[in-house]
């Protein structure tokens, strides 16, 4: 007989236990009266995920576990696996840290089997990631039942939390050996391009090499700068695919799992959802997806009643503003468009016609008055120096204050528009366009910038092509181009990858034939620029290496592979 495994893929908010609380009940109820035989949620979804250092504070680990015990309650014949910090016994704890009486380490990583109206059991996670955007090992001490099983529906099953997956020789391996006829893994697993087909391998690999079925459910939603896009998946014994869930949607779902060899009774229960082996989305569908998912949640989370967008006529605003109507409607978004003297009109006109075609507000709000204000108010300090960046940079830093004094007066959240690729080589003013409290394009290249435009337009023009093909230019002098001072942005996105996102050495990048003054002066800006990037608003993560917790670096560093350091560098745009 097989197995039936219900599994919601949903959307917890940090620290909102009653909220979460009240989403695993209301999944509970609808596993029990479709006749369930275990219910999977996602990896601390009762705290949200992830909690940091709110596990530090003694109530809230307190108000969680009462949930939980809430929730055992009220369970009926469907038997709960869900998320939850736990608090552990010092004789629980498997660590070699002479300082294993601090809190944090008497922490764990939960995942508590709840059913009859009791919690039955508790698993805990045994490899905790400490690496990228994850802190586990801060936080938490690792578990010391790896082999640990449950009966279910007469079923020996194995309970794991998310990295215990990931390891060659994780605890799954154990369960096996100790004798589990099927494998559930509960995550929080963030997503990055590219991550889908990984993890489709992985669970598929195992449900090969153990020749067990893998129930594999994680969560969706944007916290902060991650994003987390489901992609839930399951697997039967010998690795054939029964069921793959939506990606950055709540889903819930039913699939009667076969146990053994016997596939005659492969696939989900009359009238769930049809088994899904590969994911639906293109890249750049992904990308936008993960993008409107992060922003979206970002605004709705924190209580914002919508956004401003500064709209320059270029494709990076232009994106952005794309984005926030695709996440929150066009009536939360409020696009700003700001001429001065160099702006072109073409910009602003650009402008208008984007938000007309994308049905948001937009209004023309001209500086260059302010501007003047500015150079009148500095004309003795500034005598006998020629114009130069600091004139430039006072007409972003304006547009800031602009976008910044509305969103005091009538509460909207400001979203900065640069992307990685500027941020990256320092190609943005401080208190000025890199102002706002979010920043979704904060981890997309330049030219993927270009390829998602393209990708919006796919069933017609919403971002008008004249802003598509027009040459990059910040517009604060005359005649400006962003490759006076830049790189070809296909040339510098490739030196970016390979030096911020994997990390490689001049040396390495100059081997695959990247001209090496060219990789060193872009090196140094990277270097340079770290105390601006420091200063940025948090953004969405769509890379294995974001700017913010993925890339810790100091900000003061004598460091560099060249001697003497920096030497030559042309400044960047924009102090």
């Amino acid at each position: 007989m097989p197995l039936r495994v219900a599994c919601a893929q949903v959307n917890p908010t940090v620290g909102d236990i009653p909220g979460n609380t009240a989403i695993v009940a209301g999944a509970m109820d609808w596993a029990e009266e479709a006749g369930a035989d275990v219910l999977l949620l996602p990896e601390l979804v009762i705290s949200g995920y992830p909690p940091e250092d709110l596990v530090l504070r003694d109530e809230f680990v307190d108000d969680g576990i009462e949930a939980v015990r809430g929730l055992a309650a009220r369970t009926g014949r469907t038997v709960v696996v869900v998320g939850f910090v736990d608090r552990l016994a010092v004789d629980d704890v498997v660590t070699e840290d002479l300082f294993e009486d601090s809190l944090p380490r008497r922490l764990a990583n939960g995942a508590a089997v709840l059913g009859g109206g009791r919690v039955v059991g508790i698993y805990h996670k045994v490899l905790l990631p400490n690496y990228g955007v994850f802190d586990e090992a801060r936080y938490f001490a690792a578990g010391g039942r790896p082999d640990r099983i449950w009966e279910i529906a007469g079923v020996p099953v194995g309970v794991s939390v998310c990295e215990d997956i990931w390891g060659a020789d994780g605890p799954h391996v154990d369960q096996a050996a100790a004798g589990a006829r099927i494998l559930l893994n509960i995550n929080g697993s963030p997503y990055h391009r590219g991550k889908g087909t990984q993890r489709a391998e992985l669970i598929g690999g195992i449900a090969r090499s153990l020749d067990l079925p893998v129930v594999y459910l994680n969560m969706v939603g944007g916290q902060d700068e991650l994003v987390f896009d489901g992609d839930s998946m399951v697997y039967a014994a010998g690795g054939e695919p029964i069921h793959r869930a939506g990606m950055f949607t709540e889903e819930r779902f039913l699939v009667d799992v076969p146990i053994g060899r016997d596939r005659s009774t492969t696939g989900p229960p009359p009238g769930a959802a049809a088994a899904t082996a590969l994911s639906a989305m293109v890249p750049e569908e992904e990308v936008y997806t993960a993008l409107v998912t992060g922003l979206g949640d970002y605004v709705r989370k924190n209580g914002f009643s919508g956004v401003l967008v500064g709209l320059s006529g270029g494709i990076d605003s232009a994106l952005t503003a794309a984005i926030a109507c695709d996440a929150l409607g066009p009536e939360a978004v409020w696009g700003v468009t700001m001429p001065a003297r160099y702006s072109s009109e073409g910009s602003w006109r650009d402008s208008l016609e984007l938000a007309e075609r994308l049905g948001c507000r937009c209004d023309v709000i001209p500086i260059d008055g302010i501007f003047q204000a500015f150079l009148d108010g500095l004309a003795e300090p500034f005598a006998g120096t020629p114009a130069g960046i600091a004139e430039e940079n006072l007409q972003a830093r304006i547009r800031g204050a602009v976008l910044m004094a509305l969103s005091n007066k009538y509460g909207p959240m400001v979203v900065a528009t640069g992307n990685k690729s500027e941020m990256a080589v320092g190609y943005a003013t401080l208190y000025g366009d890199m102002s706002g409290g979010y920043a979704v394009l904060k981890d997309v290249l330049k030219t993927v910038v270009y390829d998602l435009a393209r990708w919006r337009n796919r069933d017609g023009e919403v971002i008008p092509v004249s802003i598509i093909d027009k040459v990059p230019s910040a517009e604060l002098r005359p005649g400006q181009k962003d490759s006076d001072s830049l790189p070809d942005y296909e040339l510098l996105d490739e030196i970016l990858r390979r030096y911020v996102e994997l990390d490689e050495s001049i040396e390495a990048m100059a081997a695959t034939g990247l001209d090496p003054a060219v990789v060193r002066r872009v090196v140094r800006m990277v270097d340079r620029s770290e105390y601006k990037r420091r200063q940025a608003a948090p953004g969405v993560r769509i890379t294995q290496k974001a700017f913010g917790k993925d890339r810790r670096l100091p900000i003061t560093s004598t460091y560099d592979e060249d001697t003497p350091a920096h030497a030559g560098l042309a400044p960047g745009r924009r102090g």
